[in-house]
């Protein structure tokens, strides 16, 4: 995308909106004024931090291709809060990161021996799915055909919330993917781990609540954040952080589903353009988080590999 106005990054159509991108379209309602209100607030608090940080000495700058964050995304909150600059050519940039909001892409030549993301091309439901057997030792995915009671039938693009709960067996549907229905349910809302990481090791924990009936859609009844410490145990850590050195996530977001029967983590979506931090989430944890976020990527793009 180009530098061109935000709006050139939807389409609207009747009462919803489509985001160009990924094809998700957002209802135009309440709700949606609402949540642009809040975000807004985030974005104002930002924009002034931006301008104490021009009384620092110059952050670095990173390129970003073939798309630039836009202020919604998380990792334009955690570069604009400490300092790190998006690069307006490759030229002037000392890191460079592989930055698309599709499910798979074809990731430019590197122009930088510091570069991010550029070996995660693919984040199909599929994919996740298949390195998650791989890492963790236990499945995910179903064959719908050959399974039986309920399951989650997904698409296997990037950020449509389209999910549904179906039941085994049926016909598989072209595009689509099928997981266990993984039982994530407490005190009646169903609780989404959203976990960031940078240069493959968790920052902070959203903890994401919604109405079971909405478990699938984008909207939280609350949010809270913690650290990872505090949510998942040392060995797990050790899997999400292989987990991501398996799909070659250097920055982006896990979505980690606990059972409640089993106490097993499942790792069911990887975004690597994820948005946030959350809009129920507090506004000071907002900024917590974003600070926090922003120090693991300064770091990542200036300090040498380990």
């Amino acid at each position: 995308m180009s530098d061109t106005l935000w709006t050139s990054d939807f389409s609207v159509r009747g009462r919803t909106v489509q985001v160009k991108k990924t094809g998700a379209v957002i209802p135009l309602d309440r709700a949606l004024a609402s949540e642009a209100a809040t975000w807004l607030a985030l974005y104002l608090a930002i924009r002034g931090k931006m301008l104490l940080n021009r009384l620092a000495p110059r952050g670095p700058a990173v390129w970003f291709a073939p798309d630039r964050p836009r202020p919604w995304y998380l990792i334009w909150a955690a570069a604009a809060w400490n300092g790190v600059r998006i690069a307006r050519s490759p030229a002037e940039a000392q890191a460079s990161f592989y930055f698309e909001d599709s499910a798979v892409g074809a990731p430019p030549a590197r122009g930088h021996s510091r570069a991010f993301n550029y070996g995660c091309a693919d984040i199909t439901k599929s994919r996740v799915a298949e390195v998650f057997a791989q890492v963790f030792g236990y499945p995910l995915a179903l064959d719908p055909e050959t399974g039986v009671g309920l399951a989650v039938e997904k698409g296997e693009g990037n950020g449509v919330h389209d999910g549904r709960v179906v039941r085994l067996p049926l016909r598989a549907r072209a595009g689509r993917t099928y997981q266990r229905l993984i039982d994530n349910v407490e005190d009646g809302l169903a609780v989404d781990l959203r976990t960031p990481f940078v240069g493959g090791r968790p920052v902070v924990v959203f903890l994401k609540r919604r109405r079971v009936e909405d478990r699938f859609a984008n909207h939280n009844c609350s949010v809270g954040m913690a650290r990872p410490s505090d949510v998942f145990t040392h060995e797990e850590i050790e899997k999400l952080e292989a987990f991501c050195h398996a799909m070659r996530l250097d920055w982006g977001g896990l979505d980690i589903l606990r059972d409640r029967a089993s106490g097993r983590l499942y790792v069911v979506d990887v975004n690597k353009t994820d948005m946030g931090p959350p809009i129920a989430l507090p506004f000071f944890q907002k900024l917590a988080a974003v600070a926090r976020l922003g120090r693991a990527l300064r770091a990542l793009v200036t300090e040498p590999a380990p």
